[in-house]
């Protein structure tokens, strides 16, 4: 991710001369989620030039990872492209940013079954650039304003084994390794499926990664039979300063994401998940402050010692009396069991 956004001013220069030139060729969009109530649907893609990019696998050696690695961060965003959207009839075209985003929204009026609820994306051809694929469409995660409960969760050092804290190894965790053979903290596939009540109730991932990392976070969740939910990652902002600082600088925007679910689900309760690496602590406190009553639960992998001072501003941060514990687990074991003490999972799961 460094070197990308290093390299970053130079890629987008580039492909804006490539694009006056005719040269972009073969272009593809890549749908990231799809996901609303009874009355919205959020949605967003992103517009990249074509790359061949090897299917991951658990035999693959470090070389072979590093090199699929390179490939996903040297491809160029493409800006200035048109995506037409459509969704039951509606329909949009929007064009990409300087990042090769696209994003909006749609009115929902269409009653939700269990099946056909797709959003569709086609890249519009014009001179110089060819859609490697004329349409792609994915389901859409719809669940109602007043659904009882949700989860979201962190993902580095959450779920996945990342070593955030440690900038060296979690790069090189994020080049040597694929989906298959990252590693997942024990326990977490079935404590999120208890949660989940095995898919009734959504789970949202809410992450400082790059979008460049979505494939292989999707293909893990995927491969480690973690429930699926919308991937809300954070858009690539060019600041020297973010390269020194895992994840890409400061977490705002997953403050920003959380509220934004909180105002999509009116009606929903949440359980909190995250790790004492960085900020969730500090996140989610702030988010039991501003939403008095929202938060059931809150669950902390503590894979960095939390000091009394730390837990005591915590506890000053949050003024609801009737607000939940933040506790934190060592391991997910201790996590099931108090959510089996709490009634959040059911006891013989």
């Amino acid at each position: 991710m460094f070197t990308r956004i290093i390299t970053f001013p130079f890629r987008y220069t580039f492909s804006r001369i490539k694009r006056r030139i005719g040269k972009l060729e073969t272009l593809k969009v890549e749908p990231l989620y799809a996901f609303g109530n009874e009355q919205k649907i959020l949605f967003k893609g992103r517009v990249v030039e074509s790359y061949k990019q090897s299917k991951p696998a658990p035999g693959k050696t470090y070389l072979q990872n590093i090199l699929a690695a390179l490939r996903r961060y040297a491809g160029s965003s493409v800006a200035e492209a048109k995506v037409r959207v459509s969704y039951h009839g509606q329909a949009k075209t929007l064009e990409s940013d300087v990042e090769g985003i696209i994003s909006c929204s749609f009115k929902n009026s269409f009653e939700k079954t269990d099946e056909n609820d797709r959003i569709c994306f086609s890249l519009l051809p014009e001179e110089g650039m060819v859609p490697e694929r004329e349409k792609i469409c994915i389901d859409v995660y719809r669940y109602p304003s007043d659904h009882p409960l949700g989860i979201i969760s962190d993902i580095d050092d959450t779920i996945l084994i990342s070593h955030a804290t440690r900038v060296g190894k979690k790069f090189w965790l994020s080049i040597s390794k694929n989906a298959y053979t990252r590693r997942p903290f024990p326990g977490v596939s079935n404590f999120y499926k208890a949660l989940t009540h095995s898919g009734k109730n959504p789970v949202f991932y809410v992450s400082s990664s790059d979008w460049n990392l979505f494939d292989m976070i999707r293909d893990f969740i995927n491969y480690r039979k973690i429930p699926a939910g919308p991937l809300l990652l954070k858009d690539l902002h060019v600041d020297l300063k973010n390269i020194l600082k895992s994840g890409g600088g400061n977490h705002d925007h997953k403050l920003e994401k959380v509220e934004m679910l909180m105002d999509l689900y009116p009606g929903m309760k949440f359980i909190l998940i995250g790790d004492s690496g960085q900020h969730d602590p500090e996140l989610y406190a702030e988010v039991m402050e501003k939403h008095p009553g929202r938060v059931k639960a809150v669950y902390i992998r503590e894979i960095k010692q939390v000091s009394h001072q730390r837990r005591r501003l915590l506890e000053a941060k949050v003024k609801d009396p009737e607000a939940p514990d933040i506790i934190f687990v060592e391991n997910t074991q201790q996590a099931i069991d108090h959510a089996k003490t709490h009634n959040l999972i059911p006891v013989n799961e």
